[in-house]
């Protein structure tokens, strides 16, 4: 299979890439519905995933979505007193983050760190579209949802990112393309899951005791 596509031109690289991504979207779909780590959905951490793989490095990928969760934060802080509509609010966070995000790389440059100042567009960009999710959490959830919500999206990112990074995952999805194929009928069963998540087992363990 994957020599089919290579010959018809599309870099090894990206057609691997292309196959492990329903793995890591089943992998996602398995850590909500049976864990009960909740995250920005499946789509951010997904793409955060992806975005760090493309990252000189996970200590910088994680270094700059940490710098932008952390400024969204204080930005949003700071234009709470001015009660703006939500699009122009998110325009003037995104504008003032990737400012800071700019700074940051400006910073690693300074210190040597070449790896973090070389980043590419592509990761940065993701990373900063986060914030407008961050703040419709904000604004519908609270401050406390939002960070616990982030940070869950950053765990299930790195986990995703390492076996992404799992030189024997490769081999195996490059030797065996077509297990791929599997991850159909485990969402179908993760569909119907209807079981209580591993979360919930403590959030109620002092009902379940009386039961």
């Amino acid at each position: 299979m994957i020599e089919f596509f290579v010959s018809k031109g599309v870099p090894l690289e990206t057609t691997v890439l292309i196959l492990m991504l329903p793995v890591i979207a089943t992998f996602i779909a398995f850590l909500r519905q049976v864990l009960g780590i909740k995250a920005f959905g499946i789509y951010t951490p997904l793409l955060v995933t992806f975005a760090f793989l493309a990252t000189n490095g996970l200590k910088y990928g994680v270094a700059i979505f940490l710098t932008v969760i952390i400024s969204g934060l204080i930005i949003r802080f700071i234009l709470k007193s001015f009660r703006l509509l939500y699009l122009p609010r998110v325009a003037i966070m995104l504008s003032a983050v990737s400012l800071v995000v700019l700074f940051m790389l400006a910073l690693g440059g300074g210190m040597k760190r070449t790896g973090l100042a070389s980043v590419s567009i592509f990761p940065i960009l993701i990373m900063i579209t986060i914030v407008e999710k961050f703040i419709a959490v904000q604004i519908e959830k609270g401050n406390k949802t939002a960070i616990i919500l982030a940070f869950e999206t950053l765990v299930i990112s790195i986990f995703g990112y390492y076996l992404l990074h799992w030189g024997g995952f490769i081999s195996f999805i490059k030797a065996y393309p077509w297990v791929v194929a599997f991850t159909l009928p485990i969402n179908i069963f993760l569909g119907k899951w209807k079981g209580l998540r591993l979360t919930e087992y403590f959030r109620f363990r002092d009902v379940i005791k009386k039961m």
